[in-house]
């Protein structure tokens, strides 16, 4: 990175100012305790400060002569005027302030020498008469231990311990009606972002703000995680799809990515050659307070869902780790912040010096009149939840009218526009369609009745072609669809199902939301298996499939799980000895097929835990040793034996390679 002037060091780390502040300080004491890429701008950033303190002496020099002028001649007065204000003071004061200052250094009670209860600890306060002996402590009996004057005194407790004790000098002002203000200077990262703060009043912004329906977001979300949570694992947020739409907005809308600066003295439009993301973290301090940091993903434009959400996480892990790097500040260009977090509608941000524009994320949550409404009636209304964007931008260089054109293309992303949720699917290989936005058709009774006959033939369509978008190829990707299975195809769209409908039984519930009925057909029938069985004539045995298969997925238990791991541990070792071992030698492996070892486990367990007396497999070669070993009991040392040509002659099984 070249060397910066200190005047543009706030712009190239725009967000970060604190912390470049923060870590200049560290260099100041030990340059040593920074990494050696801050140090070409720490120095001229000394410079700079150095030329600042040093650049007229001579004048500070004449100020403090000035000074001390005016304050010695200044002091004979005071002096005389301080001595007419005590002349003047009544000698009342004058005999409160010493027993005053001496009850500081004496307890806080005394106890009432009359009628020997307690009473509340009181201020000092003047002192005519001799009831008190001359230089003992108050509170302190003077006949209980030997007689006056006595070394050993005991004191006597006129309140609880607790009370006793002093109170704090905050405490006794406020109680004497002397309240002051409390002054504290900023230090660190509240002097810097108040800094940062002050610098970005030369900005003129402006903000356009835009109200988007989230349905779509949410359905499509839903999907995502739930084919994640099976699969690889992870978590998708709000935060990444819509971080995700804003870039491809500015990828596709480059005049909202342009920086103002001054080129030989003029101003100028820049526009980046690239989109640096800047991602709001915010990070806790050991001190138990937080920060706000501000680090970039470089070149997000280019990007694909699958790289960004990667990209973002890791940003976010070093970030919260203290692993971030000079780079990872330099250049941000666009920046995303999420007020909603805490339920923010929406906020209008300070825009850093050196940066294009910064998008706001409100609250996700439903119009404020519709707070008071129930779930069914927002499903039957037919209302969505809304999240509100803002663009912050520089007004100088960015016009209002561009800035509204660049968040209606963000809305037209998060509705489904440009296959924008068909390429997040596809970069996450997710083998279904994404749903579609539609305007509802919910108007009127007739076809809210036809849209029931309707929900069950779709769900009759997936018990019959449900196996055609099963994901049974697990060596090419396809996104699977078929018409019949399309809830467009029956008049449906994303507004039916929240709304419960009529099932006839499917379940074994009467009632259900076309969500939870689309999502226990595809458990059954679309995952990774797929079954065909409405061919069969009898209906009772239709029935015990479509009751065997059609109910939510239920986790098999840890014991379970760590079963099916063993047994195909079994499996994948023996094939992988048998082919190191044996090399050359003609046999036919089970390898990419492993799975039918627990398989196979399960289905002989079962039966023999419902007393089935005998199981007979008919099988092809390939497996078949495997199938031998680790379900039938045939020993491995056999099994070595047949290969290395010594069979043993009472075996009446062929030999099987």
């Amino acid at each position: 990175m070249p060397e910066q002037p200190h005047h543009l060091i706030p712009e190239e780390f725009a967000g970060n100012e604190w912390l470049v502040d923060e870590l200049f300080e560290k260099y100041q004491d030990d340059k040593n305790s920074v990494d050696k890429k801050w140090w070409p701008i720490f120095e001229e950033m000394s410079k700079g400060s150095d030329s600042d303190s040093t650049s007229s002496p001579s004048q500070t020099a004449s100020n403090s002569n000035g000074a001390a002028t005016k304050t010695s001649a200044a002091a004979p007065s005071k002096a005389a005027a301080s001595s007419s204000t005590q002349e003047n003071k009544p000698k009342v004061t004058q005999e409160k302030t010493a027993p005053a200052a001496k009850a500081d250094s004496k307890p806080r009670s005394e106890a009432n020498s009359n009628s020997g209860e307690p009473k509340r600890a009181a201020a000092p306060t003047a002192t005519t008469g001799g009831s008190k002996a001359k230089g003992k402590p108050e509170g302190v009996d003077q006949e209980a231990n030997g007689t006056e004057g006595s070394p050993t005194k005991r004191p006597i407790r006129a309140q609880p311990e607790g009370a006793a004790k002093p109170k704090p000098k905050a405490q006794e002002q406020q109680d004497q009606g002397e309240a002051q203000d409390k002054v504290v200077k900023l230090r660190g990262p509240a002097k810097a972002v108040a800094a940062n703060m002050d610098a970005s009043l030369s900005v003129p912004t402006a903000t356009t703000v835009r109200a988007v329906p989230a349905k779509l977001l949410i359905d499509n979300r839903l999907v995502i995680n739930s084919h994640l949570a099976r699969n690889r694992g992870g978590k998708v947020s709000f935060t990444h799809i819509i971080g995700y739409a804003v870039i491809r907005a500015l990828a596709n809308f480059p005049s909202q990515n342009v920086v103002y600066g001054e080129v030989d003295g003029k101003p100028a439009a820049i526009q980046p050659a690239h989109v640096n993301f800047g991602i709001a973290i915010d990070i806790p301090n050991k001190d138990g307070s937080r920060n706000l940091v501000v680090p970039n993903i470089k070149g997000a434009e280019g990007m694909t869902f699958m790289q960004f959400w990667t990209a973002y996480e890791d940003i976010v892990k070093r970030g919260r780790s203290g692993e971030l790097t000079m780079e990872d500040y330099q250049g941000t260009t666009v920046s995303l912040t999420n007020p909603g977090g805490i339920g923010t509608v929406h906020s209008v941000p300070r825009l850093s010096k050196g940066q294009a524009c910064i998008v706001g994320v409100g609250a996700l949550d439903y119009p404020a009149e519709y707070k008071g409404a129930s779930p069914r009636t927002t499903a039957r209304m037919g209302v969505s939840k809304i999240i509100t964007l803002t663009s912050t931008y520089d007004h100088r260089v960015i016009q209002g009218a561009g800035s509204g054109e660049f968040l209606k293309l963000v809305e037209h992303y998060l509705l489904g526009g440009d296959n924008f949720y068909d390429n997040i699917f596809e970069a996450l290989r997710i083998p279904y369609e994404p749903v579609r936005w539609a305007v509802d058709n919910q108007v009127n009774p007739e076809t809210q009745i036809n849209k029931v006959a309707r929900i069950q033939q779709l769900i009759h369509a997936y018990r019959v072609r449900g196996h055609l978008m099963a994901d049974t190829n697990p060596l090419e990707y396809v996104m699977r669809k078929h018409p019949d299975l399309d809830i467009r195809s029956y008049g449906l769209s994303l507004w039916d199902l929240e709304r419960e409908w009529p099932t006839g039984g499917f379940g074994g519930q009467e009632l259900l939301t076309l969500r939870v009925i689309l999502g226990r057909l595809r458990d059954a029938y679309c995952r990774t298996v797929g079954i065909e069985y409405m061919h069969l004539q009898d209906p009772e045995e239709r029935e015990w499939f479509q009751n065997k298969l059609e109910h939510d997925y239920q986790k098999p238990a840890r014991e379970e799980q760590f079963r099916i791991l063993g047994r195909l541990n079994a499996a994948e070792a023996f094939e992988t000895f048998l082919q190191t071992k044996y090399v050359g030698q003609k046999r036919f492996s089970l390898e990419g097929g492993e799975s039918l070892i627990p398989l196979l486990d399960a289905i002989i367990s079962d039966a023999a835990d419902e007393s089935l007396a005998g199981v007979g497999i008919a099988m092809a070669h390939r497996g078949r040793l495997n199938v031998l070993t680790n379900i039938a009991g045939k020993s491995y040392a056999q099994v070595f034996r047949e290969f290395e040509g010594s069979q043993d002659p009472k075996s009446i099984e062929a030999p099987a390679m």
